[in-house]
């Protein structure tokens, strides 16, 4: 008698190799139904940039199914109803997939699960997107960790939960009865106009394109990784964020290759360690998302609901557009434009400027990120932002304010990053290229630099608004324990 098939639902874990859903699938030894379910009207929907990626990351995914005899099968709709619906119709044995940890999709993961057994359905979940669960990492007393470094200490400590990945599948056994939608017909990529033309230029979606990018790093740019990861005017950075909010590679990938890196000698160790802990700094996000599950809507400190943000619509648009006229600010906010991403020194200084400078509330830049970001993840985004306002676990002081002038001095020292996003004050020396508004005259003339013209100035005095910052604060600190 033939065995039922089996369904594997991908959601965020967007590959083939160590994939706990899909071994575990493979080993069962039932026909295989491959799903990915597009859900535009639920929780934590794709924001416009993330569709880009996602439109690829699919692609990727289906073709890398067909060279080992399965097949995707894409659907949209309410994901609960979509999956209890294709369980039904194939007389699904079995529904296997990787969880996830946002409070809406725990949620609805757990109604699905329960009508399923119901239904007589086996259902296996896997943790396929972390190091460890958050239920995992524990301080002594038994919460949940708020600040980052003993979190890393403890993660170094027990190290990861699995120890060895997960192989690729060299051969899939497909269930293909299923009628499945096209990717076109979804409408993820973006026309009329297509301002993501960019894209392609700096980034290859995909499992594949996520394993030439750590081979990449760990083979030049780990070793100098520690010092130079804050200089956006060189690439020194993994830029591995959009493959891991698609799951395309594992953070125990990650984890495995780099470790094997440093052992064979291939990368220092402190360097490497360096690299590990911002791993980590996304484990610790998810440790507060699980445990905080507003995390992006509320304070994680609820004395700055009483915080006086302004409503300043036009501030925030030029916030959002480049056009400050602090030019550091306006690089990265054309980079998350152009590229669908920003270094993450410059996303610490663009975040701090609207919050403490404009006085503009963190939600709002958030949510602007959600939508630009080819790596938007629920836990990452809101927690950083928190971060930056002073409000989350192991948040910033919301006295410390970044001077975006000498942030770009320190770390684009020759003006390297600001020209290639600005080139309308490209020519200015870098002496005033990150504070245009205090060339002379003749230096700005002779760099066709007009301000308020060809480059806007500064849309708020640096120094007033930090005090005003600083005023703000006051209105809550001693409501702050």
């Amino acid at each position: 008698m033939s065995l039922q098939p089996a369904i594997v639902w991908f959601r965020n874990d967007l590959r083939l190799m160590d994939n706990p859903a899909v071994a575990y699938a493979v080993s069962s030894g039932r026909p295989i139904i491959a799903v990915y379910v597009h859900d535009p009207k639920g929780p934590l929907a794709t924001g416009a940039a993330a569709k880009w990626w996602l439109h690829h990351s699919l692609v990727s995914i289906g073709a890398g199914l067909t060279a080992i005899g399965g097949e995707l099968t894409l659907l949209s709709g309410n994901c609960v109803e979509t999956v209890e619906r294709l369980a039904s119709d194939t007389k699904a044995g079995a529904v296997y997939w990787n969880r996830r940890y946002a409070a809406a999709q725990i949620d609805a993961d757990k109604r699905l699960k329960t009508s399923l057994k119901k239904a007589g359905c086996e259902v296996q979940t896997f943790n396929g997107n972390l190091l460890r669960e958050p239920w995992e990492v524990e301080t002594k007393t038994g919460g949940y960790y708020r600040v980052f470094t003993p979190f890393w200490r403890s993660l170094q400590h027990g190290g990861p939960a699995r120890v060895e990945t997960y192989t690729s599948p060299s051969k899939l056994n497909a269930y293909s009865a299923v009628a499945s939608e096209s990717l076109t017909e979804w409408g993820l990529l973006p026309s009329d106009p297509d301002w993501a033309s960019e894209f392609p230029t700096h980034w290859s979606p995909g499992e594949a394109g996520a394993a030439k990018r750590l081979a990449s790093f760990l083979s030049g740019p780990a070793n100098t990784y520690g010092e130079e990861r804050n200089r956006p005017d060189l690439a020194c950075t993994s830029r591995l964020s959009p493959h891991l909010a698609f799951g395309e590679i594992s953070p125990l990938q990650i984890w495995n290759t780099t470790r094997s890196a440093i052992a064979s000698g291939a990368v220092d160790a402190a360097e490497g360690d360096k690299f590990l802990s911002e791993i980590a700094w996304r484990e610790f996000s998810y440790n507060l998302l699980y445990h905080f599950p507003d995390i992006a809507a509320a304070p994680m400190k609820r004395e700055f609901e009483a915080f006086p943000w302004r409503q300043s619509p036009g501030d925030l648009a030029a916030w959002r557009r480049g056009r400050t006229g602090i030019p550091i600010v306006d690089a990265g906010m054309r980079e998350l434009w152009r590229t669908g991403w920003m270094h993450n020194r410059v996303r610490m200084i663009v975040a701090s400027f609207l919050c403490k400078n404009l006085l503009i509330d963190w939600r709002d830049g958030e949510r602007w990120f959600w939508d630009t970001l080819v790596d938007a993840d629920a836990a990452n985004n809101a927690a950083s932002w928190q971060w930056v306002a002073g409000s989350g676990a192991d948040a910033a002081p919301y006295f410390r304010i970044f001077n975006p002038v000498t942030q770009g001095e320190k770390f684009d020292p020759e003006g390297v990053y600001v020209r290639r996003f600005i080139p309308e004050i490209a020519g200015l020396p870098a002496k005033y290229i990150h504070k245009p508004w205090s060339a002379p005259n003749d230096v700005l003339q002779k760099a066709g630099v007009s301000l308020g013209e060809t480059y806007p100035r500064p849309i708020v005095s640096l120094a007033e608004t930090r005090k005003r910052a600083l005023d703000a604060y006051d209105v809550i600190r001693g409501r702050i324990q």
